[in-house]
């Protein structure tokens, strides 16, 4: 599964994510999500930035505005850090794509 810009996410109800100690920590609810080596995962400082914003109403292209905006950091870097963790959650089935 190859994700675009244009593309609309929101998590999956079968997970939950939670802030614990500064680390935001998702676990899948249901059978078929994520994959058999890991129960838990957990997001580094970019990760966490990047799923606050999958909301459902923002388009991927949107989340990377505004995070090289807020991280003054390349867009063009941003895109690709984005579609790459978009993408992967969506083929564990943490994300929905809408």
């Amino acid at each position: 599964m190859e994700l675009g810009l244009d593309a609309i996410c929101t998590p999956s109800e079968d997970v939950v994510a939670r802030e614990i100690e500064g680390e935001l920590i998702i676990v899948p609810l249901a059978a078929g999500i994520g994959d058999a080596e890991d129960d838990l995962y957990t997001m580094n400082e970019t990760g966490k930035a990047i799923w606050a914003r999958l909301d459902g109403k923002r388009t991927l292209r949107a989340v990377s505005s505004e995070l090289a905006a807020e991280f003054d950091a390349p867009p063009g870097e941003i895109e690709k850090d984005v579609l790459g963790l978009a993408t992967e959650l969506a083929r564990r089935k943490m994300l929905v794509v809408r």
